[in-house]
Formats: structure tokens, sequence, C-alpha cells
């Protein structure tokens, strides 16, 4: 049985927290082009089984690869899904799409996907969400799965690390802190700390669109990448100047973006997960590896449910 949830309603990490199983409530699809591969692509939501986790499928190849860490294939400038027993089946540019998912606390969903890519759309997660909200949401019986950070775990590469910490006493929920730092003066050194609720990524993440330096397209390209970026799903940025016309949506929506991708690019734990998470330059290939990390020893964290007793303080 599942309930349908009214638009309107706030969804907020803590005492307000629903403590089930969510999924969608129709199916929806939209179109558009691949960021890296420059294919058109059609993408469709589709309502999946409560308990069955959220999963992609390759339509044109009939082949589903479940959203999970350790089926990343490659991080180069976007998380890349692949069924190991056939390395051609590949899902690119995931990390939007989970974002919005694991933003919204949606927990079970099939994304059926034509071709090798998620579309672009306009680089953010904010078309995602304007999707999901309008196939609904619907909330099941099922209490919902939580990864209960326990001690440390962190991962490096020079300056850059990214680590996740047992939540503080009283917190139920999952609290992202950023910083960036970039040597073109547009973008220079940012940071950003924040709760991660339904309503604050749709209002404070869910519009910051990815980004790249205007000398780097040229190398992309040769390399095959970055065929279907434009000024209108990509902000360029020159040094000082921001290319785009319509400027930025936000002061620091380069950070804001950088942690949008965090949420996306955990998602692939497969869980809600409890904690914290505090980064420096971190990127799609840190982040994978911190889940590697966090499961590659069981007293790194605890699995559990919403309906387990220490956690009920948040029904």
């Amino acid at each position: 049985m599942s309930t349908a949830i009214p638009f309107s309603r706030p969804f907020i990490v803590g005492q307000d927290s629903p403590v089930r199983r969510r999924g969608l409530g129709a199916e929806i699809a939209c179109r558009g082009v691949g960021l890296h591969g420059g294919q058109d692509v059609t993408l469709r939501l589709v309502p999946a089984e409560p308990g069955s986790g959220i999963g992609f499928r390759r339509t044109d190849l009939g082949v589903t690869i479940p959203a999970r860490h350790d089926l990343v294939a490659d991080t180069r400038l976007c998380t890349v899904l692949a069924d190991p027993h056939r390395p051609e089946a590949r899902i690119g540019t995931v990390e939007h799409v989970m974002a919005a998912l694991a933003g919204l606390g949606i927990d079970d969903a099939l994304i059926e996907v034509d071709g090798p890519e998620v579309p672009i759309l306009d680089g953010s997660a904010a078309e995602f969400v304007f999707l999901i909200r309008c196939a609904g949401i619907v909330e099941t019986a099922l209490p919902r799965d939580i990864i209960d950070i326990c001690r440390p775990i962190r991962v490096s590469d020079g300056a850059a690390f990214a680590e996740l910490r047992p939540a503080a006493a009283g917190e139920y929920g999952f609290t992202a802190a950023l910083q960036i730092d970039f040597p073109a003066r547009a973008i220079g050194r940012q940071a950003l700390s924040l709760e991660i609720t339904p309503e604050s990524f749709t209002t404070e993440l869910s519009r910051a669109r990815t980004f790249t330096m205007k000398q780097d397209i040229d190398r992309l390209r040769e390399a095959g990448l970055a065929l279907g970026g434009t000024l209108g799903n990509a902000v360029v940025v020159d040094g000082d100047s921001i290319l785009n016309p319509e400027g930025l949506r936000s002061p620091d929506e380069f950070v804001r973006h950088k942690l949008l991708d965090v949420v996306g690019d955990l998602a692939l734990a497969g869980a809600a997960i409890r904690g914290r998470f505090i980064g420096a330059r971190t990127g799609h290939r840190l982040n994978n590896l911190l889940l590697r990390a966090l499961f590659a020893d069981a007293a790194n964290y605890r699995r559990a449910s919403t309906a387990a007793p220490d956690l009920a303080a948040v029904a």
C-alpha cells in the first residue's frame, strides 16, 4: 500500500522526517543531449517495487545496472556505471539525477535511458527535481534503510580529501561541508555547509550548474568529452569572466554544484547516510573512493532501519 504525498508538503530531516520508503507516483519522461557524448537521449523515470532501490536500464541494450558505488567504472568529469559482465553497457553522467532522487528522499525508482548517457538538460538537477515532483512522490509501508557512520573514514589526494564522520548526538540526517579552490578568479575559494533535506536541496543546490574552464574545452573534445556542452547546459569560466550571457545563478554556484555532485555520488551507497561529510577540492573519483573505503571495513558503518528503536525518534 502506498500513500501519495502532497506536492506542497515539506520533507524535513529530523523530527519531521518520513520513516517509510518513497517511490514515484507515475512514469515521466524527458529528452535531451548527453553532455559528453553529444547524443540525443530519452530518459524515463519509472516507479519501482518498494525495496528494490534505484536502478538504471539501457533500453537499447536490454541491460539494467543497479545504482551502486562498486559498479562505477569511470569518474573522468562524470560518474559512469557499467555492467561488469558487459563492459560496453555503460551509463554516464548519473550524478545529477541521482542527486535529485537522493535529495528528495526517493528510495525506489528505475531510470530508463536509450543511450549511453543521462541527458544533461540545463546542467543542474533542477529539471530532474521538477520531473520527480510532476510524477508524484508516494510513501510506502516499508521502513527506510539507513547507513549509520560509526567512525571517521577519509580518503585524500594531495590537498584534496573527502571524509565521512558519525552524526552528532541527536542528529538523524546528513550534513555536508565542502571547500573548493580554483585558480580562475571568477571562482577562487568557496565554501558551503548544509544539512541536506528535500527543502534545502531544492532551494540551495538543485539549480547549480556544472562548469568548465574555457581553456579546457578543446582538450576535452579531443578526448571525446564535452561534445554536447553548450552555454545552455554548462557555466564556462575564462579567468575572471563568466562567458554565459545570463551570468551565475548565485555568486557561489560553483561550490553549490560540487556539493550537488557529492550528494549524487554518495547516493550510490544504496541507502540514506546518517552522518557528516567534510571535503575539500573533492570530485567524482574521491567521492567514489570514499564509499569504497567506507564499505571496505564493516566496523566503519552499521546498517539500520528507521524501524529500529534508536532511530524511531525521527518518526
